[in-house]
């Protein structure tokens, strides 16, 4: 009989919490203590690998606040992530669609497997701006959980 060890946060433990995510001016980003818990798996990529790595090893009852700049919660935005993409390739590529409009958030098939998504930013006759920074990057956060259960 194997026994799991369920007193603390680590990779493969679903963690119901409440947490808050809010930007350096207070901002709420996410905030769970207003209404439901969340239950998450940790190493499911369903929270960002940042916030991840702050809950392992946190025990039920916790309840802490964290400040993370930029570099360690969504990293720098880079201009590299900023894309001009062809109507033409968009439509190759299955998007159909020929309406775009900026600040709309648009996924894509990644070459990996996974989705990728870009914010558009801009279009002209011929093309869509892209934006594919994450839309907190370069942005300090604070982090704030409280450990309800962890199985």
């Amino acid at each position: 009989m194997t026994i799991i060890d369920i007193s603390e946060v680590k990779s493969g433990s679903h963690v119901t919490l409440h947490y808050r995510l809010a930007l350096a001016d207070g901002t709420d980003v996410v905030n769970t203590f207003t209404e439901h818990p969340a239950t998450l798996m940790i190493g499911a990529g369903q929270i960002a690998p940042p916030l991840e790595e702050i809950l392992q090893g946190l025990k039920v009852g916790h309840h802490s606040t964290f400040q993370l700049g930029p570099d360690v919660a969504f990293g720098q935005r880079s201009p590299l992530l900023i894309q001009r993409i062809s109507l033409g390739t968009l439509h190759e590529h299955g998007m159909e669609r020929e309406e775009f409009t900026p600040g709309d958030l648009i996924e894509f098939n990644a070459a990996d497997g996974g989705r990728i998504a870009g914010v558009v930013k801009e279009i002209d006759e011929t093309s869509v701006l892209f934006d594919f920074n994450h839309p907190l990057a370069g942005q300090a956060v604070e982090f704030e959980v409280k450990i309800i259960g962890i199985l």
